[in-house]
């Protein structure tokens, strides 16, 4: 039997960042918008309850923080690699895709993995091989498939897309 405040807010963490986003999107903290900030806050989770699957457990924050930050720093530093390619010769960029293979398996984390590469400046996930609609079944080795604006050397960055962010994930969701 779950208590009143897990049915008031089944998603606690969704509810108090749908709260703050709503007041910063108005820039004001007035009366007006803190019931309004509540409602959408209140309202939002419990409209949109069944068409959320059972996640994997999130238990490492320290860990999520740590990797927050790597990408964010990943992003500055690409960004300026991505000025110096862009101003130079186009004759010099070597396009290409990138066949990552992948350990995670759980939906969430490989969500978290495209999106962050996708966030980098510079690649792109295109999709994750091979696809099935039914996600519970045993699915094999399965590959991230990455679009790179400057490929010098594949390995490399297979490597460090598995160091850098699979790793970590893993870890995070223990996976």
């Amino acid at each position: 039997m779950r208590s009143w405040t897990e049915r008031l807010m089944p998603t606690p963490v969704r509810s108090v960042m749908l709260f703050v986003v709503w007041l910063l999107l108005n820039n004001s903290v007035a009366p007006i918008h803190l019931v309004a900030a509540t409602l959408l806050a209140l309202g939002i989770p419990l409209l949109t309850a069944g068409f959320r699957d059972q996640q994997t457990p999130f238990r490492h924050w320290r860990q999520a923080l740590i990797y927050l930050l790597r990408v964010l720093m990943d992003i500055v530093l690409a960004n300026i690699q991505i000025i110096r390619v862009v101003l130079g010769p186009n004759r010099l960029l070597k396009p290409g895709f990138v066949l990552v293979p992948l350990e995670l398996q759980a939906a969430l984390p490989l969500t978290i993995l495209a999106c962050t590469v996708s966030l980098t400046p510079g690649t792109v996930s295109a999709e994750i091989l091979p696809y099935q609609d039914d996600p519970t079944e045993n699915m094999g080795e399965r590959f991230l498939l990455v679009h790179v604006l400057d490929l010098n050397d594949e390995a490399a960055l297979i490597q460090e897309i598995k160091q850098r962010y699979e790793q970590p994930l893993r870890e995070m969701f223990e996976c």
